[in-house]
């Protein structure tokens, strides 16, 4: 489908048009007409489906035929991390360029000039607000903000705020709201306390499956089978003797990244830590020493898998098997963009075969195997692996709308004539 075939505003479309976007991705094709139609949405869809637009669009949209009060605050977006939160903001730059909506990006930080800049839109209403969740509660906590021209609440990768802690957040800042708002939620996981969450927020939704996609075959996947024990050395063997240039290394918890990182370091492989524990100014150091190569090996917990764009990382190594085949596609994910190709290895312990075979089943094959390097010592045996729920990575057998009325376009797609005059960029 292509979005001229959407009740999208013009001035939606003409930025849609300049962006040199014509067609609609599933969660856009699926979410987009039930957003308009202003009823309630729980949309489970992964990074990279272009769900960040699929809230964007329609929300300026409704906004634009909105009977609302200029000098509050319109909407709220929810997001768990400073990173996507920037992204979002970015995003929302680019589609809004010709509609007159002012929006503002609050998240954590040492920049004081930030803070007052963040303080200022909440307090003269800036039309939407994109936020982190603990944030936003304190700048309620300082100010007085009023919450009640609120009519959007919009909840970005909803399962990792949960994960991260924030749900009592959440429904703090819910409770300000008004109950009569359209409350959208996104994530890539449906888990129990998820659904437990929009029950509570949210009014007769409208659920929206995306399924997840299988990684792209520019990805080369292997698997390593080995003990815990001989992962730290399987990783510097990896390593030797290439040219180590934006490696991402991930672990299932942030001890682990702690304790390899310093392994690693010790082995003088040039590694940096990325964990929840680091201040925001240091987080960010890191990834802007890493996305221009002066970190080769970055080390980190799925608080990088979702929502980060480095576009030249050539090796992901899964140092835990993730729980959720979803938390592997979105590792992996992270090489293998902008048309490069990729490499992912995942160490596969015994412990760990019951995750890896859900992986696999997931993928519907099995991913090729690497011999263990003769320096490390012998392998798991098969009978090891199969008294821990299957026989992963073994070579063994397994078991396997509403209607606003027409625009002013007569053709559809990418050849649908002369574009129209421009609307007036807001100022």
């Amino acid at each position: 489908m292509y979005f001229d075939e959407l009740a999208l505003s013009d001035e939606v479309l003409d930025a849609l048009w300049d962006m040199h976007f014509d067609t609609c991705t599933p969660v856009q094709e699926k979410t987009i007409p039930v957003i308009l139609d202003r009823k309630d949405v729980i949309s489970c869809a992964q990074t990279g489906t272009g769900k960040t637009a699929a809230y964007i669009l329609p929300l300026l949209t409704n906004l634009a035929f909105d009977d609302h009060d200029p000098d509050k605050l319109n909407a709220i977006i929810m997001a768990p991390t400073r990173e996507l939160a920037q992204q979002i903001d970015q995003q929302m730059e680019g589609f809004g360029f010709y509609v007159p909506f002012s929006s503002v990006a609050i998240y954590g930080g040492k920049d004081n000039g930030a803070w007052g800049n963040q303080v200022s839109g909440l307090q003269k209403g800036a039309d939407i607000v994109i936020a982190t969740p603990g944030r936003l509660l304190s700048q309620m906590n300082i100010y007085d903000v009023d919450f009640s021209g609120v009519k959007y609440f919009i909840l970005d990768e909803a399962d990792r705020m949960l994960d991260m802690g924030f749900y009592d957040d959440i429904m703090t800042i819910v409770r300000k709201l008004p109950k009569d708002r359209q409350t959208i939620m996104f994530s890539a996981t449906m888990p129990p306390k998820i659904r437990q969450m929009a029950k509570a927020i949210m009014h007769d939704p409208v659920e929206v499956q995306i399924a997840v996609s299988r990684p792209p075959e520019t990805i080369h996947q292997r698997c390593a089978r080995l003990f815990e024990a001989q992962k730290t050395g399987f990783v510097q063997l990896a390593l030797q003797g290439k040219e180590m240039k934006k490696v991402i290394i991930f672990a299932g918890k942030k001890q682990r990244v702690k304790d390899l990182t310093r392994a690693l370091r010790t082995l003088k492989i040039d590694a940096r830590a990325m964990h929840s524990d680091l201040e925001q100014n240091e987080r960010d150091q890191v990834m802007l020493d890493f996305r221009n190569g002066k970190i080769a090996v970055l080390v980190a917990t799925d608080v990088v898998s979702r929502g980060i764009d480095v576009t030249d990382v050539p090796l992901v190594i899964n140092y835990d098997v993730p729980h959720d085949p979803e938390d592997y596609v979105h590792r992996i994910g992270r090489t293998a963009r902008a048309e490069n190709k990729g490499e992912a290895i995942t160490l596969v312990s015994p412990d760990d075969a019951h995750y890896w075979n859900k992986i696999e089943r997931f993928l519907k094959k099995e991913i090729e195997r690497i011999a263990l390097p003769e320096a490390l010592g012998d392998a798991p045996t098969d009978d090891e692996y199969a008294t821990r729920s299957g026989k992963g990575c073994s070579g063994g057998s397994r078991r396997f709308s509403r209607n606003r009325g027409a625009h002013p376009r007569t053709s559809k797609g990418p050849n649908r004539g002369a574009r129209p005059p421009k609307a007036k960029p807001r100022s």
